[in-house]
């Protein structure tokens, strides 16, 4: 065999030897490449796995807290519920509460009205002369030149409203009105008839009675109807300035105050006799640019004093009630007094007797006991 085919041939099998060589390696690569990627594949297993865990572990305990957070809604809302319940309850007492304090105010309320009503004094009073009974006796310190004092004593008389058949019937003894209250009732003879009157004790509202000091000053008058057509100090000063006016029935003035938001005020004259010839002509006429005429009033104040409520009970005096309209009011009136004038019938001297006839009304007045009463 020559060189050249031994060459061949030992190529060949040195090609032939080194190709698994390689093959070894390449798959001892893979394997190795394999190996690496199963590690890989372990390890992210085992991350995941303990990912898994994690979430599972944490999913438990969502569901966990879950049940727990449901758990005390529930509770809570079972509380809440009990609570509102009791808050009903509560509110309900309360609105009951309010209702009764409501209730109560209203007759407090009515209860006030009525002891306003019966002291409280609304009358007209008649005009009246008034009588001079002493002079006053003023104190050193007083400046008796400056002011006209004088104290009227206002009494309110007990009254009883007197409805159509009833009486009223005043004994002059005592007793004898004792002795009839304690009758249940008394038949009065009418001519043919009899009728049962009867007798009742008289309960009087209680009265009152009290003072009223008036001081009238005899340098002061009061003024009103002043409107401001001028600045404050400019009106000011010409009203002093026309009171100051002898012509216009003026004097010299003191002090003189003027109240722009009521257009009045008040001038105090240094000599008396100014203000008083004022009052009675009552009007007065300044210049402030143009002529005003003002209503001059009295300057004066007054007080309460002495204020006292009495009550007291007629003691001889009976009322009579179920009276029937048997003949005319005359009539039935002298009836009713002869039957009480007799001692057979536990009756006795009749001072004052007054019926009322159906359909018709009187308001009886008392006083003290040797005044005359009034119907």
């Amino acid at each position: 065999m020559s060189d050249a085919d031994e060459n061949r041939v030992n190529g060949e099998l040195r090609a032939d030897t080194s190709d698994p060589e390689a093959e070894i390696k390449k798959y001892k690569d893979l394997i190795e490449s394999a190996d690496t990627e199963r590690s890989r594949l372990l390890l992210e297993k085992a991350e995941a796995e303990t990912e898994k865990r994690k979430a599972e572990a944490e999913l438990q305990s969502f569901m966990d807290d879950e049940d727990k957070i449901f758990d005390q809604f529930n509770k809570d809302l079972v509380e809440a519920q009990e609570e509102r319940k009791s808050l009903d309850r509560v509110q309900q007492d309360l609105k009951r509460e309010l209702h009764d304090l409501q209730q109560k105010l209203q007759l407090k309320r009515d209860e006030t009205d009525s002891l306003q009503r019966r002291f409280k004094i609304e009358a007209s009073i008649p005009v009246k002369a008034v009588k001079f009974v002493r002079e006053l006796e003023r104190e050193e310190d007083e400046e008796a030149d400056d002011q006209v004092q004088c104290v009227f004593t206002v009494t309110q008389r007990p009254s009883l409203l007197l409805k159509g058949g009833q009486a009223l019937i005043t004994f002059e003894d005592e007793k004898v009105a004792e002795q009839i209250l304690r009758l249940a009732k008394c038949s009065v003879a009418c001519d043919k008839a009899k009728m049962d009157v009867k007798p009742y004790a008289l309960s009087l509202d209680p009265s009152v009675k009290f003072e009223v000091h008036i001081q009238v000053s005899k340098k002061s008058i009061r003024f009103c109807n002043a409107p401001p057509t001028l600045p404050e100090e400019r009106m000011r000063d010409r009203l002093e300035l026309s009171f100051s006016r002898v012509s216009r029935g003026g004097g010299e003035v003191e002090k003189l105050e003027y109240h722009r938001d009521t257009c009045s005020g008040r001038v105090t004259f240094l000599s008396t006799g100014v203000a008083e010839n004022l009052v009675h002509r009552g009007k007065f006429c300044v210049d402030t640019g143009s002529d005003v005429v003002l209503d001059v009033l009295p300057l004066y104040e007054y007080q309460l004093r002495k204020f006292q409520t009495y009550s007291g009970t007629p003691h001889r005096t009976v009322l009579l009630g179920g009276i029937q309209a048997l003949m005319d009011e005359e009539d039935l009136q002298d009836h009713l007094e002869i039957h009480f004038q007799k001692p057979s019938n536990y009756g006795g001297e009749v001072e004052h007797i007054k019926y009322v006839p159906d359909g018709a009304q009187l308001t009886a007045f008392f006083s003290e006991d040797g005044k005359e009463d009034e119907a």
